[in-house]
């Protein structure tokens, strides 16, 4: 045995992909069970996209999740927490598994960067900066990289769960 070998704990994946694909895959067991007692038919997709695990519950039959995602995704978000803290009961740590029911993220995620790039616009136009709604901490990360892409600066004020983005003018 190398001293390389004996400072890499053996119960640790090396390769971080491979940690990711093992937190998809202790979340896929955990939701299926959810499911079953559930009783809802759904299949779960586990991939890995920035540097997280991504899983989603999918079905056939339209709407039939709709609970599971529940009003403006209140119920989603909960579901992420909970399936989260599976994860990190049995890896000891913290996930930041991305969950998503239906499509009902992606589906949030266009709407959002439509929302980003009209504010973007009115913050370049008017040279103020531009204050949007009370979201999420999903929403609004997804709000930040979108203004963060077109090159200008954002930040998050209030407190949750008022919290808000407020999207900067460019600085002449």
């Amino acid at each position: 045995m190398t001293s390389t070998d004996a400072a890499t704990p053996s119960s640790e994946p090396a390769d971080p992909t491979k940690a990711l694909e093992e937190e998809g895959e202790i979340a896929a067991d955990y939701l299926e069970e959810l499911l079953d007692i559930a009783d809802l038919d759904g299949d779960i997709d586990i991939d890995v996209e920035h540097d997280r695990a991504a899983v989603e519950i999918v079905s056939d039959e339209a709407g039939a999740l709709s609970d599971l995602v529940g009003a403006e995704g209140e119920v989603l978000d909960a579901l992420q927490e909970l399936t989260r803290l599976a994860v990190q009961a049995k890896t000891g740590e913290r996930s930041r598994l991305m969950l998503d029911v239906a499509g009902y993220r992606a589906a949030r995620r266009s709407e959002l960067t439509a929302i980003a790039e009209e504010a973007i616009e009115r913050a370049r136009t008017a040279s103020e900066p531009v204050a949007l709604s009370p979201m999420n901490a999903f929403e609004r990360k997804v709000v930040h990289d979108v203004v963060t892409a077109a090159g200008l600066h954002s930040d998050s004020a209030g407190t949750d769960p008022n919290r808000y983005v407020v999207i900067e003018p460019v600085q002449a």
